[in-house]
């Protein structure tokens, strides 16, 4: 198994509010500073990269810091986007009479549950097939857990639907052949489009499911929901073959935090902490203390990133 400072994309995912986006930005600015050119994806529709950056961070590459760029995707945007790639890309296929009911059909469409999805995780392959070249490591931060996994799985589950719309394409083109066009093959735009949807789907995949290249990571507090929601995501990303190897433990209590109060949350934390290490054998654990502030500015994120270096460092010695 190949460590996680080796991988050139990585996936951070997690329980809303346990510092997945800090996280997230800390190990960006880890590798940053390490000299990697690293580019941190936020696919969260709550984004967090401007405020914990303080910079406008946009749909475009922004320079966030030495060797740093961020995107933020807007779903709503890359929806619309896509709805209108769709559009265009019928355009010339569809008699002219019937073109204002397709696109009534496609906007309707453009509603259904998955939509979302479907365009954000088109951007995703744009940002991996075209940055790759231009970055050493791409972070993304992805939306709390159970977005993640739907965004994750569905590689799989299009390229099931897209084979299954090819199948049933290719039959009507071989009628068409047989019965109208004398035997010669009939050129088909739709099954043009299908095909290069095909082929972008499993480049993904291909990139998605090689652990020497990509990691997923899951950010966890010493908690209850926090470790079972953990649990259950791992388990259902491990069936489509995408497996997590390296949690961080987040807000672990310092040695040095005092006081009855903290004394007795710090005996239910320990707790906490043998049933993670119980329960998650076969990960990597990265446990991250709670700092005495909040990780409000670049200074403070930078004490985040060193944690976070040291952590890499360790781990590229053994």
């Amino acid at each position: 198994m190949s460590n996680l400072h080796d991988k050139k994309i990585l996936f951070v995912g997690g329980k809303g509010g346990v510092g997945k986006s800090t996280t997230s930005a800390a190990f960006a600015l880890a590798l940053a500073d390490s000299g990697h050119s690293t580019l941190i994806v936020s696919t969260d529709p709550a984004h967090n990269l401007g405020d914990i950056f303080h910079k406008k961070v946009r749909h475009e590459k922004t320079k966030l810091a030495e060797n740093l760029w961020g995107i933020e995707v807007d779903p709503e945007r890359e929806s619309k986007r896509y709805i209108e790639g769709v559009k265009d890309n019928l355009q010339g296929l569809v008699k002219s009479r019937m073109v204002e009911e397709v696109h009534r059909q496609i906007d309707m469409a453009s509603a259904s549950p998955g939509a979302d999805e479907a365009a954000l995780f088109d951007r995703l392959i744009s940002i991996i097939l075209e940055e790759s070249g231009d970055f050493d490591k791409i972070i993304f931060d992805t939306a709390p857990t159970g977005h993640t996994i739907r965004l994750l799985t569905l590689p799989e589950l299009m390229s099931v639907w897209i084979d299954g719309m090819l199948e049933r394409r290719q039959k009507i083109n071989d009628n068409y052949t047989q019965l109208l066009n004398d035997g010669e093959p009939v050129e088909d735009p739709i099954y043009e489009i299908l095909q290069k949807r095909k082929n972008k789907f499993a480049a993904v995949r291909e990139i998605i499911l090689d652990g020497r290249q990509t990691g997923f990571l899951f950010v966890l507090n010493p908690e209850r929901l926090p470790i079972l929601e953990t649990e259950q995501a791992i388990r259902q990303l491990d069936k489509y073959h995408l497996h997590v190897r390296t949690l961080v433990v987040n807000k672990v209590l310092p040695e040095h935090a005092d006081g009855t109060f903290l004394a007795k949350r710090r005996k239910q934390e320990l707790n906490y902490l043998k049933q993670i290490e119980k329960t998650f054998p076969k990960q990597k654990l990265i446990k991250v203390p709670l700092f005495e502030e909040d990780v409000s500015d670049m200074e403070k994120l930078q004490v985040f990133a060193d944690y976070i270096q040291q952590n890499l460092k360790e781990e590229s010695e053994l």
